[in-house]
């Protein structure tokens, strides 16, 4: 929705419908072309937004083709979401001290020490001028737990269903507001150590983000001790269901997807991979093996869940079909059984969530390993190598109007044209570090970086 429409529908005294009752009544949020972005990854991860033309230049430093660029302190990994008009990112300031980061491909897995005084804070900016709304500190104090040199204290993204926005910053807590930056409720989920399992003092931070699916805030809590994924009702923070894992720590958001009529979980791990009944939490189906740092997001396309991570013995990329039930595991080599479409037991990624595009299924590696798949066999299309090779890439590719967007950690931003052939239209600098994932909101890419919301589009 335009911010005229928007407008006009107050002016009419419209009703504006949350996301999750709309979704619960069998309306398509995906059919509302290329407007709400409302969790990480947009609409359930897809990364995809249409309808809309977008840049394939721009140029950071003399503001061609550059909305705005509007200053966030701090220091955070999470992305923006947007609902209409509004844009809501979160952050961790220190309130002394600069808060370090150490960027690129490395192996040390020390924590920062940093500790002190630190604000958790929620920002709500107007999408189309970068102005800040409004502003609240969720939470003050010293982290209960340490971070990595390259995480942050708030790396989870927030999420949105157009009349609630949710915020989680891992051990300070689990809270809600109103899209008018009105705190509604807050939980106190205990202290959420995802730490390396195999060197439990190497503190990392939390990274897995909430998302919001018909009335219900769904989290996925893999840590040191008791592992769980709950849902809490929107509106006050009640918890709905609990169900525990027997997991180690993994950084990962779930996704939700549909089969015969039921909507369900889809999580990432390594002892447990797996989906969940979306009214009850009851385990669905489940699968163990492949990396054992798990990071990225499930993603689900043409009746498929996409599960691929990267650490340790092995590197999968796993498709398996949302009809999934009961134990689905691959034993030895196997790449396929009933329930697993195709498989492959190395190039998977580590850090950056796939996406499908259309056809096909793209992967991005930390190291900027970039491959393109047909997503329903997995036949290999490309495999191209982004970067020189010592750059890094934690951010997601997101698609639209044809094209991918690939972010590098040094915040160089590759346009690469969707399809079965490589073809790199554009190299754009952000001129600053960018961890965080994208967001698109009518045609317009709002990249987060070090120090900035920074808003691109195509002229007008």
């Amino acid at each position: 929705m335009t911010s005229i429409a928007w407008k006009r529908c107050r002016a009419l005294g419209l009703v504006l419908v949350p996301l999750g009752l709309l979704e619960s009544a069998g309306f398509d949020l995906a059919a509302q072309e290329g407007v709400h972005w409302p969790s990480f990854r947009g609409y359930r991860a897809q990364g995809v937004s249409e309808g809309h033309s977008t840049p394939v230049e721009w140029d950071v430093e003399t503001g061609d083709a550059v909305r705005w660029r509007t200053p966030i302190p701090g220091l955070a990994h999470s992305s923006p979401v947007i609902w209409g008009d509004r844009l809501c990112v979160t952050t961790a300031v220190r309130e002394a001290g600069d808060q370090s980061l150490k960027v690129g491909l490395y192996g040390d897995i020390k924590a920062v020490d940093d500790e002190g005084e630190h604000e958790w804070k929620v920002y709500c900016l107007d999408k189309n001028s970068g102005e800040i709304l409004w502003e609240h500190v969720a939470h003050q104090g010293a982290p209960k737990v340490k971070r990595h040199t390259k995480s942050t204290h708030a790396n989870s993204t927030p999420a949105t269903d157009g009349q609630h926005l949710v915020a989680f910053f891992g051990s300070e807590g689990l809270f809600g507001y109103d899209l008018e930056g009105n705190l509604l409720w807050n939980r106190d989920l205990g202290v959420l150590d995802a730490g390396f399992y195999s060197a439990p003092t190497a503190q990392w931070g939390f990274g897995s983000s909430p998302i919001i699916q018909a009335g219900k805030v769904l989290v996925q809590c893999d840590v040191l001790g008791d592992d769980f994924v709950a849902a809490f009702d929107v509106r006050d923070g009640r918890e709905l269901w609990r169900t525990a894992r027997e997991e180690v720590p993994t950084w990962s958001t779930p996704t939700i997807y549909e089969q015969d009529g039921q909507t369900r979980l889809a999580v990432n791990g390594w002892q447990h991979v797996g989906g969940y009944d979306l009214e009850t939490g009851a385990e669905v189906w489940w699968m163990n093996g492949g990396g054992d740092i798990p990071v990225p997001t499930p993603v689900v396309a043409h009746e498929l869940i996409y599960i691929t991570n990267s650490h340790g013995s092995s590197s999968p990329i796993l498709a398996v079909r949302t009809d999934a039930r009961g134990d689905v595991s691959l034993t030895g080599e196997e790449t396929t059984n009933a329930y697993v479409a195709w498989g492959k037991w190395r190039d998977g990624a580590y850090m950056p969530t796939p996406i499908v595009y259309g056809d096909y299924l793209y992967v991005l590696r930390d190291s900027g390993a970039f491959f393109c798949y047909d997503a329903r066999t997995g036949v290999e299309k490309y495999k191209v190598r982004l970067g020189k090779g010592s750059t890094g890439f934690s951010a997601s590719p997101v698609a639209a109007d044809g094209k991918l967007y690939v972010t590098s950690e040094v915040g160089d931003v590759y346009v690469i044209k969707a399809g079965s052939e490589f073809e790199l239209l554009g190299e754009n600098s952000l001129g600053e570090v960018a961890m965080a994932t994208p967001a698109i909101s009518e045609g317009t890419i709002y990249f987060r970086t070090r120090n900035h919301i920074i808003a691109v589009a195509s002229a007008e």
